[in-house]
């Protein structure tokens, strides 16, 4: 059984950065196009980013594009958020989730596609 676990939410303020990084194990992490999505409270889960297996293709949400960049290690079975020039409107709990489809050819962006998930980290950026 495939397991995800987040880490490197925390406080940090308007123009801060955090790098959150998703662990994986029981599974083939090489083979899987990973994502990241996010939840704020009262509003739905929403898609972030995510690439492929190998990490030639990225996809992003508008408006994260150009602050954020999504990024993995094969060797580590890491999947990475690289998250810069944060805004109070990027505070959620952010979730990494893994996708068996390693092209992600049913559409990286929503979450439906996605077969596994870890328990999110909380990201909170104060004004």
């Amino acid at each position: 059984q495939v397991q995800l676990v987040e880490s490197g939410g925390g406080l940090v303020q308007a123009g801060g950065s955090l790098r959150l990084s998703c662990a994986a194990s029981g599974g083939t992490f090489s083979t899987y196009s990973m994502g990241w999505f996010r939840q704020a409270p009262g509003k739905e889960r929403e898609f972030v980013a995510a690439l492929t297996w190998n990490g030639g293709n990225t996809s992003y949400k508008n408006s994260v594009r150009g602050r954020f960049t999504i990024s993995r290690d094969n060797a580590k079975n890491t999947v990475y958020l690289q998250m810069n020039s944060l805004k109070p409107e990027d505070t959620a709990v952010y979730y990494c989730a893994g996708n068996r489809d390693r092209w992600g050819t049913r559409g990286l962006a929503y979450a439906y596609n996605y077969d596994f998930w870890g328990q999110g980290t909380q990201v909170t950026v104060s004004s």
